[in-house]
């Protein structure tokens, strides 16, 4: 049960570092992400920080699953 657990949080996190950077190319390439000055929006901002907080979940995920495997 513990190696299919740490399987299943090592995917998870793959998914997180593959699929988010990916998304957060189009945030940044959307009109909505920069104001008339060129500075980040709120929307920018909301983005980045789910972005970075989806890096904290994978690289937990990846933590835990190699203490499972232990």
């Amino acid at each position: 049960m513990n190696v299919f657990a740490a399987i299943v949080l090592f995917v998870a996190a793959v998914f997180n570092v593959v699929t988010w950077p990916r998304f957060f190319q189009r945030v940044a390439n959307d009109a909505r992400a920069r104001d008339a000055a060129g500075k980040p929006t709120t929307f920018y901002t909301v983005h980045l920080v789910l972005l970075l907080i989806a890096f904290a979940i994978a690289l937990a995920a990846v933590v835990a699953g190699v203490l499972l495997l232990l």
